[in-house]
């Protein structure tokens, strides 16, 4: 970077790209993930930023208030916690004349102690980048003038002050205080020096500090901040600033692009077969090579058993039957390793061509799970031959590949494998619960084994048992109060009462009743807190954006050592649900569900998420319900983020697992669903066409 470029956006102690306490209108690239922590007494900040858009910026946080107690009745002598989610929302991009335009909500949905609403312009300078904005709330709490709006309604003119700290006050989106009050200027630059790695932020704060939550004001020499950011690599972020005139603020953020990630390499996969070519002259080398990869029989004809092998061992897809019709060849099975699957079926189509003759014009890969047809994924042979030898351009490859529905047509089998009945393995187990009054985070540590015996294709019984082997619960001594069952915030209970558990064992029978319908039934101890009988119907019509499905379960609540007993609690919970996947350039993904929850509540859960072309996923839910705020207590409905990370990306070998965080700021009874093992949508995963065409230049790896 030179001098003369514009320095580059970083974040602010409240984790969004801003200055020092401020905001600017800049944005991280879409993908991006940090974390920030920073200090500035008596507030530490913990903080969770998501670039879900390059429109769209959300940040979750923890803040730690030293001076301040929860006090006796809720947790001793620790420090008060609270926790609040922000957003911004560009507005516009900056031209050439115009600046960059953008709106913003800091403490949404929290206690409301840090609220404010503002509007923020940001101008590039050379090596200069300068903003100014209005802000109603803690940002602007200086009121350096009457709010314009008062003009419309007197309601306008002052904001409800929030003096007091009633933990069960927090959650709540309080529209009812929004752009209301006087407003602040705040603004500032940002320097990038003539050292590359070194920015100087310089800051009008709007904040005077005199009207701090629970009267814990703070003394305001200057409204001036000037920091020092040091930036060694685009991952790191380490800020140092004099604050108000009399107090130091430091900050370290950790930045990423998992959105963005190139997959890592793959050292550990084997190599793609090369297609031997199908000429007169290459006729007898072909048939050798055949012969010594052990991909015939010593009849000459194929050999299905090591044809089998190899589209395991090297393609991924584990196989349940090979069939032919007419030209086309069919291996039914599934994809285990490689989370693209366009990847699997370029590896399986090298082997499929150089084992078989020209008699194949079409290899099709069927999809199974769990007995069930999913999808038919299908390639041209001489489409695919002619791509990888580059004689095809990628738009005749698409054109020669399908993605439809699996149709019931008569084949001729010429291989089925043995399969075993019984599947199972050991993982580690992590359950976390973050920010509550009896400490920052409560966790386990626990060692699973997992298995199931399969009695056909589509009938089979699974379980899991967990043995503990760390675990800091029994610090959770605060028992909310709740007015509703007891249907989840009897956690503690559940983690600490016994060290061996069985959270899962369960019969199922699933089955596909249509083309497009799919249907599962399941009885037994169905998680963790309940054991009951359920089932679902997902129709999912192939090629479409759109699916529905519908769950009906009855439900009794498990005793707390998640052993075999019972108690007494029942209930019916069921849930219809739509899913949407918007055709944008930016992929979202929405599913709304309506229906009744563990605690015989009614009402909706929405969830939205961005999913990238590696498969990384940003998404939100909310659940409102017809109990009231007061009923539910904390948090007023339940909400939370969550981001879901292929494993592939970050691995030396192909896998698709995957690693996922999920934030939810409380444990509440209002608005809990049942935790069903099996999803029918996710069951039905690969039948994601437009996942697969993104990623079709996979097929060459």
């Amino acid at each position: 970077m030179q001098a003369q470029e514009a320095p580059p956006p970083t974040a602010n102690e409240w984790g969004g790209i801003g200055l020092l306490q401020t905001p600017t209108a800049r944005m991280a690239p879409d993908g991006d993930l940090s974390f920030t922590a920073s200090h500035n007494s008596p507030y530490s900040r913990y903080n969770l930023t998501l670039q879900p858009f390059p429109w769209l910026e959300s940040t979750f946080r923890y803040i730690n208030v030293s001076n301040i107690r929860y006090g006796p009745n809720i947790a001793g002598d620790q420090n008060y916690k609270d926790k609040s989610i922000d957003f911004k929302l560009r507005l516009w991009q900056e031209s050439r004349w115009l600046p960059e335009l953008a709106f913003g909500v800091r403490d949404l949905g929290g206690t409301g102690f840090f609220s404010s609403e503002y509007l923020v312009a940001s101008k590039n300078l050379g090596p200069i980048d300068a903003s100014i904005g209005l802000a109603t709330g803690y940002i602007g709490n200086r009121g350096d003038f009457a709010n314009p709006l008062g003009a419309i309604d007197d309601r306008f003119k002052n904001r409800r002050p929030i003096a007091g700290s009633n933990i069960n006050d927090a959650g709540r989106f309080g529209l009812d205080n929004m752009f209301k009050g006087p407003v602040g200027v705040f603004g500032g630059i940002t320097y990038q020096t003539p050292l590359d790695s070194l920015l100087v932020k310089v800051e009008y704060d709007g904040n005077d500090y005199r009207r701090e939550p629970r009267g814990n004001n703070l003394e305001q020499r200057t409204p001036i901040n000037v920091g020092l950011v040091y930036v060694p690599n685009r991952n790191v972020e380490l800020t140092a600033a004099w604050e108000r005139g009399d107090a130091a603020m430091f900050s370290l953020t950790w930045r990423g692009n998992p959105g963005h990630a190139v997959s890592a390499p793959k050292p550990f996969d084997p190599p793609p077969q090369r297609i031997v070519p199908r000429d007169p002259q290459a006729a007898a080398v072909a048939a050798t090579a055949a012969r010594d990869a052990g991909a015939t029989t010593a009849e000459g004809g194929p050999d299905w058993a090591a044809i089998s092998a190899d589209l395991t061992r090297n393609a991924g897809f584990r196989v349940e039957r090979i069939s032919r019709r007419g030209a086309e060849l069919y291996v039914d099975g599934y994809q285990n390793r490689y989370l693209h699957n366009a990847k699997g079926l370029g590896r399986a189509g090298r082997i499929l061509a150089n084992a078989t003759g020209d008699e194949y014009e079409w290899f099709t890969l069927r999809t199974t799970r769990l007995g069930m047809p999913i999808v038919d994924t299908s390639v041209a042979r001489g489409a695919l031959v002619g791509y990888l030898d580059g004689r095809v351009s990628e738009d005749v490859l698409r054109r020669s590949t399908e993605v439809q529905s699996p149709d019931d047509v008569t084949r001729q089998t010429l291989y089925e494998p043995r399969t075993r009945p019984y599947g199972g393995g050991f993982n580690i187990g992590y359950r976390q619960n973050l920010g509550g009054p009896d400490g920052f985070i409560l966790y386990q540590i626990a060692a699973n084994y997992s298995g199931s015996l399969f009695v056909r294709p589509n009938m089979w019984l699974t379980g899991t048992v967990s043995a503990n082997l760390i675990n800091n619960y029994d610090k959770f001594k605060y028992n909310a109060p709740s007015r509703l069952p007891r249907v989840r915030t009897d956690l503690r209970r559940y983690m600490v009462d016994s060290d061996v558990v069985l959270p899962n064992l369960q019969f199922n029978v699933a089955g596909r009743l249509g083309r497009d319908l799919y249907g599962i039934a399941y009885a037994g101890y169905l998680e963790w807190m309940y054991a009951g009988v359920g089932g679902e119907l997902l129709y999912r019509p192939g090629g479409e954006r759109w699916a529905v499905s519908a769950n009906l379960n009855r439900v009794q609540q498990r005793d707390f050592d998640q052993r075999w007993d019972l108690r007494d609690y029942k209930v019916t919970t069921g849930h219809a649900t739509f899913y949407y996947s918007f055709d944008a350039r930016e992929r979202i993904v929405g599913s709304l569900s309506v229906g009744q929850y563990l605690a015989g509540d009614r009402g909706a859960t929405l969830d939205v998420a961005r999913v990238f072309d590696n498969g990384v996923t940003m998404g939100a839910y909310a659940t409102k319900t017809n109990v009231s705020a007061r009923d539910f207590g904390e948090g007023s409905f339940d909400k939370g983020i969550y981001i879901s990370v292929p494993l592939d990306g970050f691995l030396p070998r192909s896998t698709r697992g995957r690693a996922a965080f999920n934030w939810n700021p409380l444990i509440r009874d209002g608005g809990a669903m049942l935790s069903r093992k099996y999803s029918l949508y996710n069951i039905t995963g690969d039948r994601d066409e437009r996942f697969f065409y993104d990623n079709i230049r996979s097929i060459d790896d």
